[in-house]
C-alpha cells in the first residue's frame, strides 16, 4: 500500500499527540523534586536562537513541572563564559544549560582554554531542535545572491565582511570553511550573540550575518532581512524557499545547527531522568512546536542515550574540522 507525504504528515502528527500524551500520563514529582524554581541558562545575551529557544521551553516546562521556571543570560566568550559556570554549579538539577553545536563540538577545540569539558563536566539530557546555518543580508544591501558576495569578496580582499554570534561559534567556522572553500578572504566581525549582530546588520555596520534562522525569523517575516543561503535543505517556514549551498555549487557544507539541554555530570540520575522527560514532553506541545517550526527550526525531543552519542559524534567530527582548517578564537 502506497502512503501518500499528506497521510504520513498526519500519521506523523498522530503519533506525536500520542507520544506527548503518554508522557503526560507518567510523568510524575520526584518525593523531593523540583520544589523550587528551575534556572536555565543562556550562555548568549538576549535576542538569539539560543535566548528565544530558552524562553519557549521555560514557559512550557514551567506548567509541567509545578514551578517557575526562569532564563538566566550569562554572555561572553563565545559561550564560554555561562557554561563554564554551569558546569560549576551545585549538581541537584535544579540548573541546566541550554547549549549549542559550537558551544559543546567547536569550542573546547577552538579555544585554548574553553573553562570546561563537555564530556566530564555535563549530562546531556535531551536534543532539542535542529536546523541550518543562515546567511542573511539586509533588505538593501547590494548583495542579491550569495554569489554575489563572494564575487564582491574576491575582487576586494578583506573589504567585504560578515558578522557572527561569537568567535569560535558554528558560524565562524562555517564561513570561514566557505571563504577558504571559495577562494575569498572575508574579514569576520565577532559579537557577543546574534542579537547584537543583526541589530548592526540592519544599520548597515556589517555586509552580512551567519546565524541559525531562530535569530533572524522575525526579521526574515518582516522583510528587514534577506536570506541569501542555508546549509542544507531541512528548511521550514518563511526559510523553505532558501536555496542551499549545494544548489549554489559548493560541496561539503551541511551544517546542522542543534540545541540542546545539559546539566552538571554529578546530578542524580533519577532528577536527570525527571528533567528529561519533562523537558521532552514539553518540546512536543503544539505551541511549542509551532513556535520552534516558525523560527525554522524542527524539534527533536531526543532520548538521552541518543542525543548521548550525538554528542560524542560531533565532538569528534567538529574537531578534525577546526584542526584542518586552522582556524583560532581571535
Amino acid at each position: 500500500m502506497k502512503i501518500s507525504s499528506g497521510n504520513v504528515i498526519v500519521l506523523t502528527l498522530l503519533l506525536t499527540g500520542m507520544f506527548g500524551v503518554t508522557q503526560a500520563q507518567t510523568l510524575k514529582s520526584l518525593s523531593d523534586f523540583p520544589v523550587q524554581p528551575i534556572t536555565i541558562i543562556s550562555p548568549f545575551p538576549p535576542g538569539g536562537g539560543n535566548d528565544s529557544l530558552s524562553r519557549v521551553l521555560a514557559a512550557e516546562l514551567q506548567t509541567i513541572v509545578g514551578q517557575p521556571v526562569v532564563v538566566e543570560n550569562k554572555a561572553g566568550a563565545g559561550g564560554n563564559l555561562g557554561t563554564a559556570q554551569a558546569a560549576r554549579v551545585k549538581p541537584d538539577g535544579y540548573t541546566v544549560l541550554m547549549s549549542q553545536t559550537s558551544i559543546i563540538a567547536v569550542n573546547p577545540v577552538m579555544y585554548a582554554n574553553a573553562g570546561f569539558d563537555p564530556q566530564k563536566d555535563f549530562q546531556p539530557l535531551t536534543q532539542l531542535s535542529a536546523a541550518p546555518v543562515v546567511f542573511v543580508v539586509r533588505a538593501e544591501s547590494p548583495y542579491q545572491t550569495l554569489t554575489d558576495y563572494l564575487v564582491a569578496a574576491k575582487k576586494k580582499p578583506g573589504v567585504v565582511n560578515y558578522a557572527t554570534p561569537g568567535n569560535g561559534t558554528l558560524s565562524h567556522l562555517t564561513t570561514a570553511r566557505l571563504s577558504k572553500q571559495a577562494g575569498v578572504e572575508l574579514t569576520h566581525i565577532p559579537y557577543r550573540g546574534a542579537g547584537p549582530a543583526a541589530t548592526d546588520l540592519l544599520g548597515g555596520q556589517v555586509d552580512m550575518l551567519v546565524t541559525s534562522p531562530s535569530s533572524v525569523e522575525s526579521l526574515v517575516s518582516s522583510g528587514k532581512l534577506r536570506v541569501l543561503a542555508a546549509t542544507n535543505s531541512n528548511l521550514i517556514g518563511v526559510f523553505k524557499n532558501v536555496p542551499t549551498l549545494k544548489m549554489l555549487g559548493i560541496e561539503n557544507m551541511d551544517v546542522v545547527d542543534w540545541y540542546g539541554i545539559f546539566a552538571p555530570r554529578a546530578t542524580p540520575q533519577d532528577r536527570v531522568a525527571y528533567l528529561t522527560q519533562a523537558i521532552r514532553q514539553a518540546m512536543q506541545s503544539p505551541a511549542v512546536i509551532a513556535k520552534v517550526n516558525q523560527g525554522g527550526s524542527e524539534v527533536i525531543a531526543s532520548e538521552t542515550q541518543a542525543f548521548e552519542q550525538k554528542v560524542d559524534e560531533e565532538i569528534k567530527e567538529w574537531r578534525g574540522v577546526v584542526q584542518a582548517s586552522g582556524v583560532k578564537a581571535e
